[in-house]
Formats: structure tokens, C-alpha cells, sequence
């Protein structure tokens, strides 16, 4: 009944910043944890980061800890990914996901998944 749409992806060099969105349609936005993963070529999906419904809690994968920050505005429906300090290893699609408890937008099994968004960083 979700429906994610990330946008904010493109092309940049190493070291510059990068802002992700992903705009939910149909159920309450406010109902869901929201979540960020990525997966480049030849790699598993990975983890990037969470956020609670209340925004209680932030978690984010180590990789990307002090770099990337996550947040939400439940007046927008919407969930945002800050990326600084951008490095070529971080390149990868970028997916938006969804789910009533947050520990499944931890564990790369959510209900529901955006399209995907292409992030590209050159050296």
C-alpha cells in the first residue's frame, strides 16, 4: 500500500555532498520506521542507515557513521539521507524502505522498497 520514490541522485566527485529523498504515498507516513540501503555492482544489498517513527533513535552502518545523516518530516512524507565527504566506494543505487517496525528497516527485509536512485562518485 506504500509507495516510495527516491530522488537527490547524480553524479560527483569525491569529497562533495549529496542530498537523497524519498517521498512515501498511501498509509500514514508517521506509521513507518524508514530506512536507506545500497548496493553497487557485484555486491550485496547493504545497510546504510534507520530511523524511528518518532525519530527516537538514528542507526547507521559503520561504513558511513559521521558522513551520512538521516532524517524525516512527517509533515512532508518524507525521508531524507545527507551524504558528506562522499568517497568513490560509496557509489552504489541508493533504495528507500519502509516498515511498521524498526527493526526490519535494520535488517534489510522491510515491507516496502523505492525504485532505487543512482549515487556515482569519482576520484
Amino acid at each position: 500500500q506504500v509507495q516510495l520514490v527516491e530522488s537527490g541522485g547524480g553524479l560527483v566527485q569525491a569529497g562533495d555532498s549529496l542530498r537523497l529523498s524519498c517521498a512515501a504515498s498511501g498509509r500514514a507516513f508517521s506509521s513507518y520506521a524508514m530506512g536507506w540501503f545500497r548496493q553497487a555492482p557485484g555486491k550485496e544489498r547493504e545497510f546504510v542507515a534507520a530511523i524511528t517513527r518518532s525519530t527516537v533513535a538514528t542507526y547507521y552502518a559503520d561504513s558511513v557513521k559521521g558522513r551520512f545523516t538521516i532524517s524525516r518530516d512527517n509533515a512532508k512524507n518524507t525521508v531524507y539521507l545527507q551524504m558528506n565527504s562522499l568517497k568513490p566506494e560509496d557509489t552504489a543505487v541508493y533504495y528507500c524502505a519502509a516498515d511498521s517496525l524498526s527493526i526490519k528497516v535494520r535488517e534489510n527485509n522491510p515491507a516496502y522498497w523505492g525504485p532505487g536512485t543512482q549515487v556515482t562518485v569519482s576520484s
